[in-house]
């Protein structure tokens, strides 16, 4: 059924969040819709891939991973145009096995929309390209590449505003495996022909297509996805984690800043990243979509599927249950300095405050709850 649903929404006009009237062909002219039907390897084949996913060096400790990083910085962030592709190349230094230093050539590129913005961010998110054959014996075994969220400046707020979104990682790793992992990085910027530019904090991510592999399954880049298409707990749990960041920033519908992944089952489940435009985090850059009824992201908004209060209350269950270790989490991230852990831990112990009765439940969750197929 959910197969049928979706290749159906593949061949419709619909109409998105915003009220816009559009295709759900992608510019590329590639149905993403036909993966769907893609035969899937056998059980073992998938056990295999799980347990690599898992077995990941790079996320196998919470230690900020340190490392240098030798590329052309002004030339990589004077390139702000979200299309562009541009590559440069650098030299990534690294601690292999028995402490032995290993230099490595690798590629990076910009990315990101919001903070590669000059009027944002002073630096660009960064992707490292890496050959495989050379990184085995380092953190980086078993990487083709990694996404980099770097500070957006080199100040301490920014520096704390890392540690905040690295934070909210480790709030949904708490709550579900169905989350991406993350580690903090204390990376080393090098002129290729100069001495060392500073020591910044970074963030690695994991993989989506690892992620998509420790669920034994597959990413699919499918828009336009309807509720009802979806893993109901995995998506209940995903908008109250979201609800709980004072996130706005994601669309179901659009794939912004969520993956979706597929099952042998045909099961899909939303899992979502980049949380920094959130109340937990709240840069000086964050803002709400003038669209939504609230006019600061520290202003909490649900944008899930309606529900009823028993419904909330079962899929708050595993929130309450790990209130406790989510809010002693500020106090384990080593450089989040007193005045970001009291606030993060406020604003989160706020959240728990707010759903704890039944009544809170219905003002803040049914009452003025949209009837909608996504978002």
């Amino acid at each position: 059924m959910r197969l049928m649903t979706a290749l159906a929404l593949a061949v419709m006009l619909v109409v998105d969040t915003h009220g816009q009237s559009q295709s759900t062909q992608p510019p590329s002219g590639k149905n993403p819709f036909l993966k769907l039907t893609e035969p899937w390897p056998d059980a073992r084949t998938l056990r295999q891939r799980r347990a690599a996913a898992e077995a990941l060096r790079l996320f196998a400790s919470e230690e900020p991973i340190e490392f240098t990083l030798a590329v052309d910085l002004k030339k990589v962030n004077k390139d702000r145009d979200p299309n562009s592709k541009k590559k440069y190349p650098a030299q990534l230094e690294t601690t292999a096995e028995r402490g032995a230093v290993r230099t490595i050539p690798v590629i990076v590129n910009a990315r990101g929309h919001l903070r590669r913005n000059a009027r944002v961010c002073d630096h660009v998110p960064l992707k490292l390209t890496l050959p495989a054959s050379q990184m085995q014996g380092t953190p980086f075994q078993g990487q083709e590449g990694v996404k980099l969220v770097v500070q957006c400046r080199s100040n301490r707020s920014s520096e704390q505003d890392l540690l905040k979104e690295y934070l909210a990682y480790r709030v949904m790793n708490v709550l579900t495996p169905r989350s991406f992992r993350a580690r903090l990085a204390k990376v080393t910027y090098r002129d290729p022909a100069g001495p060392p530019l500073g020591t910044r904090y970074g963030m690695v991510l994991e993989d989506a297509d690892d992620v998509a592999r420790r669920l034994n399954g597959r990413q699919v880049e499918v828009p336009r996805m309807p509720f009802n298409s979806l893993h109901r707990e995995t998506l209940d749990a995903m908008m109250l984690f979201q609800y709980l960041l004072g996130n706005t920033d994601f669309s179901i519908y659009a794939l912004h800043n969520v993956v979706l992944v597929q099952a042998a089952d045909r099961t899909m489940y939303p899992v979502p990243y980049d949380f920094d435009i959130s109340g937990l985090v709240r840069p000086p850059y964050a803002r709400p979509d003038r669209r939504l009824p609230i006019r600061d992201v520290t202003e909490r908004l649900y944008r899930g599927p309606c529900r009823s209060v028993e419904e909330l209350q079962a899929a708050l269950a595993p929130f309450l249950a790990q209130r406790d270790r989510i809010l002693a989490l500020p106090g384990t991230i080593a450089d989040l300095n007193e005045g970001s852990r009291n606030d993060s831990r406020k604003y989160l112990n706020d959240f728990y405050g707010a759903v704890e009765s039944g009544k809170d439940l219905k003002r803040l969750f049914i009452d003025g709850c949209i009837q909608a197929i996504s978002m």
